[in-house]
């Protein structure tokens, strides 16, 4: 076992005693040592109740022969960090996750860990972890939120926001939504970024089936815990580790079921990261490439009335899409899972199937022939751009815009709620990229304002910064290179024409190469907005989005 180089002879009774400091006994030494990786606190509505579901973990490893350690892990509410300096935070936490899990696990040697993640940058910097050690892991996630009355979620929120600004609903109605759209523990409903990553979880091998959907509060979300504890002890013992797993083919797999979802755009970021731990290359085109042939068979919100725990759970859930992939030869079927079987075996052995063709379409009627997101280049984006295709409206995926530019996100910001913003306007918002941000902010205050005001279908907005998975609209994120490495984005001005065009997968400035060079011989960059040590060495390290805001490897 892994764990005897601390614990194992003679010259390891210093260490012995302090494991018996921690109330250990003897037999409870010598058994297989699982670190139990909570990230559970009481600021994150995803996590405050993830105490329940490690006491669940703990059970089931204790019920197969092995001794559970926990140990904590940060987390970043989204929602809460939003629209404000702390957003700059939540993109630099997902690789603190992964070094402070090194660490632990480093420092004090497991047999195998247990992730326990549920939002935002947790779950890919607890996966990150996963690749990087390399010892038995699964990871198994606190489970979604409910939706609220009338099927709100906090986009709801957001958008009623811009609606109130806008005088289209009163006072008292935001409050009701307030206060309902949030209605308990949980991942906030919706396909949004933490809701993907626990379902993308699944098809990259490393989670239990139902990680994704089964609600925060149902007993089966526990029974599903203490499954994920029990079923460590036999990765443990048969040695099974991540990458024994997660393959090339299981890179296809997660990005192919990205597409048939809808997912967050922010998997641009997380998948590229997750998988470059292990090596194995995850690029925009291979996104593209996917999507193009990948159909999109769910609208989930934001993009549509469906949500998790109502209805893809009930559908049959992150299988039964993958069910309807594989009968079309859109996934590979013999990759192992931490089921200890194939995905083709469990979908076959369990007669996996779609449970309601309303909420997961079969490939012969999609919403869509190509996937939930897509990937654009043009003057203003040479290395890429990302597009949620799935939710922008059909108005908008051929359309040539004017530009108003700001350098941050509180100014656009005021402009939206101010009414400075007009049919046919495009809200240029650039320095919020990975390093210019610095910590690449989303931008789901605008993106919100603007649907909430009824201007989706009319406005665009594009960014080197990102998204949050609840965005809807023409909203075009990630462009690269971005503003602070130097990229065209930073010479826009005030009254550029811009011109998006999503079936040729381009995105113009429609303004002469000439102008442009003329414009970079007098362009004065604005002073970096890093004002602390991890943000200053943060902007440092992290590399562009179109390599998934990884630190540079050397």
């Amino acid at each position: 076992m892994r764990s005897d180089i601390m614990k194992k002879g003679k010259e390891r009774a210093a260490h012995r005693s302090l494991l018996a400091a921690l109330g250990l006994t003897k037999k409870e030494i010598e058994r297989p040592l699982i670190g139990v990786v909570n990230s559970a606190n009481e600021i994150v509505p995803g996590h405050i109740h993830l105490g329940k579901i490690a006491e669940a973990v703990k059970a089931g490893v204790r019920a197969a022969g092995g001794t559970p350690i926990e140990f904590p892990a940060i987390a970043v509410c989204d929602g809460i960090a939003m629209n404000h300096e702390g957003m700059r935070y939540s993109l630099p936490s997902r690789d603190l996750i992964a070094d402070s899990i090194e660490i632990m696990a480093m420092a004090h040697p497991f047999d195998g860990l247990v992730l326990i993640p549920n939002c935002d940058k947790v779950v890919p910097g607890m996966l990150m972890a996963a690749l990087r050690l390399n010892i038995p892991a699964i990871v198994v996630s606190g489970g979604p939120m409910q939706a609220g009355p009338n099927a709100t979620d906090l986009n709801s929120v957001f958008e009623a926001i811009g609606k109130y600004n806008s005088g289209k609903i009163a006072e008292e109605e935001l409050a009701r939504i307030e206060e309902s759209a949030c209605p308990g523990c949980g991942s906030c409903s919706g396909m949004f970024t933490a809701n993907t990553m626990n379902c993308l979880s699944e098809a990259i091998g490393l989670a239990l089936p139902g990680n994704g959907t089964i609600p925060a509060t149902s007993a089966a979300r526990i029974r599903l815990a203490k499954e994920a504890g029990e079923q460590i002890m036999v990765l443990v013992e048969k040695n099974i580790c991540p990458r024994d797993i997660v393959t090339e083919k299981s890179v296809h797999n997660a990005v192919a079921l990205d597409m048939a979802l809808g997912g967050s755009t922010n998997t641009v970021l997380h998948l590229p990261a997750v998988f470059s731990e292990a090596n194995l290359p995850l690029t925009l085109d291979i996104f593209d490439k996917v999507s193009r042939i990948t159909p999109n068979l769910c609208k989930l919100s934001p993009a549509g009335k469906h949500h998790i725990v109502e209805d893809l759970h009930r559908a049959g859930g992150v299988p039964a899409v993958m069910s309807e992939l594989l009968k079309n030869n859109l996934i590979f079927g013999g990759e192992l899972t931490v089921t200890g079987k194939s995905v083709q075996q469990y979908i076959t052995e369990n007669n996996i199937k779609i449970l309601d063709t309303e909420v997961i379409h079969t490939v012969d009627n999609p919403y869509s022939k190509q996937g939930g997101i897509a990937i654009l280049r043009g003057n203003i984006a040479p290395l890429g751009a990302v597009v949620k295709q799935s939710a922008v409206s059909a108005e908008m995926r051929t359309r040539t815009t004017t530009a108003k530019v700001f350098d941050k996100e509180e100014d656009a910001m005021q402009a939206i709620l101010t009414g400075k913003i007009q049919k046919g306007d495009c809200v240029v918002i650039r320095f919020e990229g990975p390093k210019g941000g610095p910590g690449m902010r989303e931008m789901l205050g605008p993106t919100s304002a603007i649907a909430g005001m009824g201007l989706d279908k009319d406005v665009m907005l594009i960014t080197d910064g990102r998204f949050s998975g609840a965005t809807r609209g023409a909203s075009i994120g990630h462009i690269s290179p971005e503003a602070a490495e130097g990229g065209p984005i930073r010479l826009v001005e005030n009254g550029d024409q811009i011109k998006l065009d999503i079936e040729a997968r381009s995105l113009k400035l429609l303004v002469s190469q000439e102008e442009l060079e003329e414009r970079a011989k007098n362009y004065q960059a604005p002073a970096p907005k890093a004002k602390t040590p991890i943000l200053r060495r943060y902007a440092k390290l992290v590399t562009s989005a179109a390599t998934g805001a990884i630190y540079e490897k050397d």
